[in-house]
């Protein structure tokens, strides 16, 4: 059975959005007088898993930059600004994100983080009325 996580090890997020793009593509062509076959049942279901691995995978990248713009000096109201967001809902975003990489350390096939690297994270996280 395709699932998020029987497919995310297969991609990085550039192949996961290649491959859904190239499905979604063909998925919209087909039945328009296109030359584009229909996607199968199987196809469906892997542009359906695929859809998720691509939404996991940005928003991992989206706190590392966070992480980033954070080492760099930014302040959580600038980073909240360039989230479209206030500062807080950018900070507790971040700190969700950091306890769910401790959740995840030491499972099959994860990193997250181990004690030192949570207390540095939330070291760099700082509060929202930081800076």
């Amino acid at each position: 059975m395709t699932t998020p996580q029987s497919i995310e090890p297969e991609h990085t997020l550039l192949t996961a959005v290649a491959r859904l793009d190239d499905l979604r593509t063909r998925e919209s062509l087909a039945g328009f007088g296109s030359d584009a076959e229909a996607l199968d049942k199987a196809e469906t279901l892997e542009l359906l898993a695929l859809s998720e691995v691509v939404a996991r995978k940005a928003a991992y990248g989206r706190q590392l930059t966070v992480r980033a713009a954070r080492e760099a000096g930014a302040s959580w109201t600038q980073i909240g600004a360039a989230l479209g967001m206030s500062k807080q809902a950018a900070w507790e975003a971040h700190t969700r994100w950091i306890d769910a990489q401790a959740e995840v350390h030491g499972q099959p096939g994860r990193i997250g983080f181990d004690e030192e690297d949570l207390a540095e994270a939330r070291a760099l996280a700082g509060d929202p009325d930081e800076g």
